[in-house]
């Protein structure tokens, strides 16, 4: 297993629109494998492979207290089960350090193809719920800062440029 790098926003490849995976080999179980690690080291509950760099839908989820209940969802398909929505407060491994409130579906049936290459449905509620859909936004190209204002939307790209500049000048000095 290996740690991958996460991009970072406003990394233009976070835009891509991830494609299917048409079969669950050793390939895809490595990175799947490689994306719990990262996430975890992160530390995160949810990651897509478009965080990657990697553009084939693949997430993978884990909103256990202890970390004992991964989660792998290829080419997962959300159905909306009743259109009660849920606001919470979302961060993001791509957009380090913001915290923004985001209105979402509450409750959600899954479909997806699990890491043994298995077809499975799964219903969401609450945190998982949220999770399913901000990881497959990623998978979409979007981000959470795509529901905040522009405004908002603008000083977080700043900083983050800012950060990445500061970032790059100290590895140009070792």
């Amino acid at each position: 297993m290996a740690l991958l790098e996460i991009l970072e926003y406003p990394d233009p490849r976070l835009r891509t629109v991830a494609q299917p995976v048409t079969t669950v080999d050793e390939r895809i179980r490595n990175i799947v494998d490689d994306m719990f690690e990262t996430m975890y080291d992160a530390p995160g509950i949810g990651l897509a492979a478009t965080q990657v760099n990697v553009h084939e839908r693949i997430i993978t989820i884990d909103v256990s207290e202890d970390k004992s209940e991964p989660l792998t969802f290829i080419n997962p398909e959300i159905t909306v089960l009743d259109g009660e929505e849920e606001t919470m407060q979302e961060g993001c491994l791509s957009v380090p350090g913001f915290y923004e409130d985001v209105t979402r579906i509450e409750h959600c049936l899954v479909k997806a193809i699990g890491r043994d290459g298995e077809p499975f449905e799964m219903e969401c509620r609450g945190l998982l719920a949220v999770c399913i859909q901000h990881e497959v936004d990623h998978l979409e190209g979007k981000l959470m800062v795509d529901y905040i204002s522009p405004l908002k939307r603008n000083r977080i790209k700043d900083k983050l440029e800012k950060k990445h500049k500061q970032e790059a000048r100290r590895k140009g000095k070792k």
